[in-house]
Formats: C-alpha cells, structure tokens, sequence
C-alpha cells in the first residue's frame, strides 16, 4: 500500500480518498490514500478526535479524519504504542497522523515511527493556538520562526516516504501574516497539501474566520490548500470554498456531536442541497456506540469522564437548548447502564427536533 501512496501524486482533479474502498475492505486490505485533495474533512482536535469519534465519523461516511495532535517526542519515547493507541493505528483507515514538536529529530523520529505503524499521511501542526503548545516553541508558535519551522518540515519529509501535509493559521497576529510565505517554503520542501484556519494564532477561536484571507496562500502554492475555521454548514463551507479559492473544507467544532457533519457536507458540496442531520434514532444508535467504544477504549472510570462531553455535544445538536437541564442530570450519572436507560428514554420522549 506505501507504493499505492508514493507513486500518487496530488491532485485537485482527483479528491477521492480510495481505490474502491468496499472492495479493500472485502479482501482485508487498508483503503490506500491516492489523493491529498480530500473535499471534506475532520481536523484534529486534542480530546475529541481520538479513535473511537473517529469510527463514527467514518461510520457515517466520512472519508479523511485526522489523529489528535501527537507530541514527537512522547511518541518516539512510547514508540509504537502510542502510535496504536493514541493515532489509530489499525483502526481508522486511511490513516493520517498529526505531529506537534518543535525539535526536528524528534519530529523525524515520530514520522519514522508513524510509517511503520501504517500511516498513510503525517500532517504537522502549526496551527494548534493553545498557551500549553506555544510556549514550547510548538504549533503556531512556529510561525514567528520560518527558519526554524522549515528546518522542522524538512526533517519530516526527509524521514518518510508518506505523503506529509501541514496545518497552520495565517500568522501569529495581524501584523505578520506569513502564511503565504511559509506555505511557499512548506511546497518547496516537498509538502503536498497545506490547511489554514483563517484567524491569527493571536485570534484564538474570536471574531470570525476570514476565508478570504486564505486565498492568497491558495496563490501562493500549486499544492492543494483546505480551507478551515467556523464552517458548520453547506452554505458556509460554499463560501468558504469560494472566497478562499481552496479545494477543500476542514470541519473542526462544528463536528462536536455531530460526526455525521463531515459526510454530509460532502454529500451536499457534491449534489447540492442542505447537511442535512441524521434521524433521531440513527443518532442515538451512533451517540451508544460512541459511548461503549469510549467505555472500551479507556478504563471504565476514564471513558465515564470521557464521554461525557460527546453525551452533552449530541444532545445539544438534537435537541437544543429545551433539554440542558436533562443533559445535565444525564451527565452527572456514573453508571455507564444508568445513562444508556436516560438517553433511550430522552430520545423516546422528546420530540424530533434539531438544534439551531
């Protein structure tokens, strides 16, 4: 499958993720990535994207899902456990791995390790805002020292034969917007698709997401560029995509309770129309899988714990503020049986609706 990625160059013709998938999957095969223009996808996001919200957004459909953020260094200390456990490995296909570190040995070592676990793709995050990531010279941080974020990059695609992708904002702050610039260098190095969320590192997650400022790193480069930030439905990741020029969408906090959103903003970008949400019991029916594969992925008391946002997320995207005060009841219950009986009960009693 390595030869598959390696011999399939990038293409914004091209945004199919696999090679007749069902078919892979009959034959026991991994779905091989042949494209790194995917239409539609979901970001990694520290504490939400892990393995089992994953399998659900690929239950519903959705092609290209991107690991939490994996320091490089903890990964080359764990070695491939960690790659399993905490990327996916051997369970979400394709596979792409995101690393965040700011020495390039270790980022070199972590994609070594991340090839070998069967990684499809290594994305790099300089995008990630968090006060806990940037004062380790980590994530955006990166981004006020081109030199050094190239000497990283380059690391990694000299580590790998994987596709490596990378993840940015559009600067630190308003007065250094380097993205263009960094994206240039990023392509240079052998960087085959780049995604930038249109705020500032200084922005955090306030005001709104400019997609037209994403455009001219969309001019800047030949490779594809994704467009990401506050893209929650079809009329939003349009705009997105027209003002931006990207050839792409990356959902991010709009897919909090709703791992259908990814898949069904595709759908939509591809036949028109509405994402329209699942029905009610299809969402249920997703929301107790997610809630058992949590219980297993974790030691019970922890998945308990885990849960509990992905518990309070859906029913949010369900019902809307009419039931907070069920959410709540529902999320102080420790017994994993006692909340599959209240979440039955609440998708039985209340009325369809869904949240604005």
């Amino acid at each position: 499958m390595a030869a598959n990625i390696r011999q399939s160059p990038p293409s914004q013709e091209n945004r199919g993720l696999a090679a007749d998938p069902e078919q892979a999957a009959r034959m026991g095969m991994r779905a091989p990535l042949v494209s790194l223009a995917p239409l539609v996808s979901l970001a990694p996001m520290a504490g939400v994207t892990d393995i089992p919200f994953r399998r659900q957004v690929k239950a519903f459909g959705g092609s290209y899902c991107v690991s939490e953020m994996v320091a490089s260094e903890q990964l080359a200390r764990e070695r491939l456990d960690m790659v399993r456990r905490a990327a996916g490995a051997g369970a979400i296909s394709p596979l792409v791995i995101q690393l965040a570190g700011r020495e390039p040995r270790w980022m070199a070592e972590g994609a070594r390790l991340a090839e070998a676990a069967g990684a499809d793709a290594i994305d790099i995050n300089m995008g990630c805002p968090a006060k806990s990531v940037t004062t380790g010279l980590c994530g955006s941080a990166l981004m006020r020292d081109p030199a050094a974020a190239l000497r990283l990059i380059e690391a990694v695609v000299a580590a790998t034969a994987l596709p490596v992708t990378l993840k940015m904002r559009l600067g630190w702050d308003a007065t250094n917007l380097n993205a263009p610039d960094i994206a240039r260098s990023a392509q240079a190095a052998g960087v085959r698709m780049i995604t930038v969320h249109g705020r500032t590192r200084n922005q955090f997650f306030t005001g709104l997401a400019d997609w037209a400022a994403i455009r001219p790193v969309v001019d800047a480069v030949t490779i594809p560029v994704i467009a990401n930030g506050d893209i929650a439905d079809a009329d939003g990741a349009r705009r997105a995509l027209s003002l931006s020029g990207a050839a792409g969408v990356m959902i991010g906090r709009a897919a909090q309770g709703r791992p259908w959103l990814p898949a069904a903003l595709e759908r939509a970008l591809l036949h028109g129309g509405d994402a329209a949400p699942p029905p009610r019991a299809r969402s249920l029916a997703s929301l107790l899988a997610l809630y058992d594969d949590t219980l297993h992925f974790y030691d019970q008391g922890l998945g308990v714990r885990v849960a509990r946002k992905h518990v309070a997320w859906t029913i949010d995207a369900v019902f809307g503020a009419g039931a907070r005060q069920t959410r709540k009841a529902i999320c102080m219950l420790e017994d994993p049986h006692r909340v599959r009986e209240a979440l039955h009960a609440l998708f039985a009693d209340e009325p369809q609706r869904s949240a604005a």
